[in-house]
């Protein structure tokens, strides 16, 4: 598939690593170093603006490395990128450490994830289907 790109950063396009990764690497397009504090957040831009086709979206997820030994996440993951959007791609960012981060130009900051979807028609009804599970749910199959 092909997918329409602006690039108003000075890195390169977002790539794949390895011949089987699902994600490409978004990286910080930022003119001044940004210092994430503990518990905080913010929008870190990426100088890429993408163009959708109908029935896709950008899943914006968190990097795993960052996550584990830095504590930086994706706030709302993973976000979505509509295919009607055509702003520049942001990506929220939480420090969940008990230490200052911070995020440099070029930084490696999230992965962008391709994904087909559907859209849903409801049919209201009175009834649902019976099944085993019922209404169990919040752990009642167990934690073992």
């Amino acid at each position: 598939m092909t997918i329409k790109i602006i690039n108003k950063s000075v890195h390169k396009l977002p790539h794949y690593e390895t011949e089987s990764s699902a994600g490409m690497d978004l990286r910080a397009n930022i003119s001044e170093p940004i210092i994430l504090n503990p518990l905080e957040r913010t929008i870190v831009k990426t100088g890429l603006f993408i163009e959708l086709p109908a029935g896709f979206e950008a899943q914006v997820r968190p990097r795993s490395g960052l996550a584990a030994k830095k504590g930086i996440t994706v706030l709302n993951a993973p976000g979505t990128i509509d295919a009607d959007y055509r702003g520049e791609i942001g990506v929220i960012l939480v420090n969940l450490s008990n230490e200052s981060f911070t995020i440099e130009n070029g930084e490696r900051i999230a992965q962008l994830v391709i994904a087909k979807h559907e859209r849903a028609q409801w049919i209201e009804v009175n009834q649902l289907s019976e099944t085993s599970r019922g209404e169990g749910g919040f752990g009642s199959t167990g934690v073992k």
